[in-house]
């Protein structure tokens, strides 16, 4: 069986993590990616990334870039304008994370190459979007937890302010930006006309803030910093500590609060008039927080999880590598290896995307402009001479 995205061609001038991540999301499941870096600054800065950056592409480049081919195409030159003008007329997409102006200056918007191909979707992940006063402003992830609320509501009280050690924005706007790029090629299969696709990280993280931007704007609570990773109002839903390490617990209905206080061997507390609901245990929190902290440090994380698992939302907080040897981790097919011909066997995690009949594709991503003369030959039908001039003029 063919993977759903089989016969998708995408146009992809991505470089370091956001968009990358969207492509290789679309690549395991089958589209076709032909990543399109600039020769003149010797490609995609995510390249050269330590660790195991020596002796070839880095571990970090390969881990956004799997399954991509690599075409180097100089757009600040005549070909390579034009040869981006051919590939579009045999593409679906052009997808792209750049600065929110760099699209019309550099002629890879719709209003570009709609007369190259009237159904192509030209897809930008950038900052801010292409509206706006920072249009044109560059962004990274890490401003953009900072700019869009998430920091203060990160880290213990007291402390400066912390981010999240994931890059949330990044990863987030790369998947928003995959599903506005379906959306646009939905549509123009429909009605045969393509158009702009603008997803900026600094939209999609404040859309991320969701609920507590409802109660900051209904004027109900501005969410802070809690001690312990705390939940905003729902009590007890924290991290404790244990004998060995910590526990997580979610309380997030009246039954888990009843069967928590049942196992800790709390269960006067359940006749204790100010731990009845969820909102006196909001207002006694620094009440009912202390007693329950003294019981979970009697055994170890282990324990608690052997007597929670299935009566309370529980977890325990793993490394890393913890986390990545995890039995449902394993189970769920989320570890995957494949051959490379600098690492080796190359493991990294796999597609999060599960479908009937379906096994995602998983390949090393190419040296820089590797496939440059097999696109170009079977694409455009160059000749190798040809190629070799554009080699010359420093087009590719």
């Amino acid at each position: 069986m063919s993977l759903p995205l089989s016969g998708v061609r995408i146009l992809a001038l991505t470089q370091l993590g956001a968009g990358p991540y969207a492509m290789t999301v679309l690549g395991d499941l089958g589209a076709e990616i032909l990543k399109i870096e600039d020769p003149s600054v010797d490609g995609d800065e995510a390249r050269r990334v330590p660790p195991g950056a020596e002796g070839g592409d880095s571990i970090y480049y390969q881990s956004f870039n799997r399954n991509a081919r690599s075409l180097t195409l100089n757009l600040r030159t005549p070909a390579g304008q034009s040869l981006l003008h051919r590939l579009v007329t045999i593409a679906d997409a052009v997808y792209a994370n750049t600065r929110g102006d760099l699209p019309a200056k550099l002629g890879f918007d719709y209003a570009s190459l709609k007369a190259y191909n009237p159904k192509i979707v030209c897809c930008v992940l950038s900052g801010f979007g292409k509206t706006g006063p920072h249009a044109g402003d560059p962004a990274y992830d890490y401003l953009l937890q900072g700019r869009a609320g998430f920091m203060s509501v990160t880290g213990e009280p007291g402390t400066p302010p912390a981010r999240s050690g994931i890059a949330v924005v990044d990863f987030s706007g790369g998947l928003m930006s995959a599903v506005g790029l379906l959306i646009g090629l939905l549509r123009a299969r429909e009605t045969g006309i393509g158009g702009d696709v603008d997803v900026s990280l600094l939209d999609t993280a404040v859309s991320m803030l969701n609920y507590l931007a409802a109660w900051t704007l209904s004027g109900q609570l501005e969410p802070q910093r809690l001690a312990d990773s705390a939940h905003p109002t729902l009590v007890p839903s924290q991290n404790f500590p244990t004998r060995d390490g910590y526990l997580l617990v979610m309380c997030m209905k009246e039954k888990f609060w009843q069967r928590l206080a049942e196992r800790l061997g709390l269960g006067r507390l359940l006749d204790d008039p100010r731990f009845a609901t969820f909102a006196d245990r909001l207002q006694h929190r620094d009440l009912l927080i202390p007693i329950l902290k003294d019981v979970f440090r009697t055994k170890t994380t282990a324990e608690w999880l052997r007597l929670l698992r299935n009566e309370v939302p529980c977890a325990p907080v793993q490394s890393i590598s913890e986390a990545l040897r995890d039995e449902q981790v394993i189970a769920r097919d989320m570890i995957v290896a494949y051959d490379h011909p600098h690492f080796g066997t190359l493991r990294q995690v796999g597609c999060p995307i599960k479908m009937d009949d379906v096994t995602p594709r998983y390949g090393p991503a190419a040296p820089l402009g590797a496939d440059a003369d097999d696109v170009l030959r079977e694409l455009l039908h160059l000749s190798p001479a040809e190629i070799g001039e554009l080699r010359k003029s420093g087009a590719i």
